[in-house]
């Protein structure tokens, strides 16, 4: 038997899709896991003495919008 709640929920997901809107589904890193950090500073080693990093970070920081992060 369904809830009202899910009766809303459903409504809602039916309008979406009649808005022609479809849900996904995204995975991301868990970044309560007490290996998150370790491994964020694993990847960041790696990248720290690689040139080609090097100038893409140069790039995005020329390119970057900051106004309104002050």
């Amino acid at each position: 038997m369904a809830t009202p709640v899910s009766n809303r929920v459903q409504k809602r997901r039916d309008a979406l899709r009649a808005a022609g809107l479809r849900p996904v589904q995204l995975w991301v890193p868990d970044t309560r896991q007490a290996s998150f950090a370790a491994e964020c500073r694993r990847q960041s080693a790696l990248l720290a003495n690689c040139a080609s990093e090097r100038d893409t970070q140069a790039w995005v920081e020329q390119v970057a919008d900051l106004s309104g992060w002050e």
